[in-house]
């Protein structure tokens, strides 16, 4: 995968968004575009659309391409929301979430963590469990609940969007991570030296940060960005 990239913004009628291009093993173009939180659009090729989290507090769905596939993590509001998925989605559009969502969704496709669906040709979803680990903390994100993060590969390129969760044992496990989206906000995923850790196991090439910052306790970027950079390549992107 070329890291080379171009960091743009995607304009919709209501607002412009970070977005940055980069090339799969395959050499097809791969676009991100961060919306804000946890809320994320990836465009292959120019015309497969894909939507994590959705919410509509953070964009008016209504001005984005309609959807190939949509993500969810799992079910608290900010990753949640079914308006902002009818606004993307078709009738040939699949919904994919974790089975507490799904008890809520009209019609999905429910994964638990350690499953594998390919609903697309081009793309293969691996469903990874997300979880709280620390003391006092379990009752964010219990294990028991079955929340999943995701690893996409798309046009070769692997990409690890983790959801809500702590460093697990199943985040430990990945391999050959292109790409990595890990939340960096305490008390309810990780803190900075949980990232560091996480990074080290999982070895990507790129790291972004997300899911930061709305939290009474500030992430601090600066101390990320010195401690993440001998390990891996960071880019930070508004997501606040």
């Amino acid at each position: 995968m070329s890291l080379y990239s171009i960091f743009g913004k995607i304009n919709t009628q209501e607002h412009s968004f970070p977005s940055d291009k980069l090339t799969t093993r395959d050499g097809k173009t791969l676009e991100i575009t961060f919306i804000k939180h946890a809320s994320l659009a990836i465009t292959f090729d120019g015309t497969h659309h894909i939507y994590i989290d959705p919410v509509s507090e953070y964009a008016d769905y209504v001005h984005f391409p309609k959807a190939d596939v949509i993500l969810v993590t799992h079910s608290h509001f900010d990753h949640f929301d079914l308006e902002a998925i009818k606004k993307v989605q078709t009738t040939e559009t699949t919904l994919v979430c974790d089975h507490t969502t799904g008890e809520s969704a009209v019609t999905a496709h429910i994964m638990h963590p350690g499953e594998e669906f390919s609903p697309r040709p081009y793309l293969k979803i691996e469903a990874v469990a997300a979880y709280n680990t620390s003391e006092g903390h379990t009752q964010f994100h219990p294990k028991t609940r079955e929340d999943c993060g995701y690893v996409l590969t798309i046009g070769g390129t692997r990409i690890y969007i983790s959801g809500d969760s702590e460093p697990t044992e199943e985040m430990y496990s990945l391999h050959d991570i292109d790409i990595a989206f890990l939340p960096v906000n305490q008390p309810y995923t990780m803190t900075v030296d949980q990232v560091v850790e996480a990074i080290r196991h999982l070895h990507p090439k790129i790291f972004y940060p997300y899911h930061y910052g709305e939290v009474e306790e500030k992430t601090d970027l600066e101390r990320l960005k010195r401690e993440v950079s001998t390990l891996t390549e960071i880019r930070i992107r508004p997501m606040e």
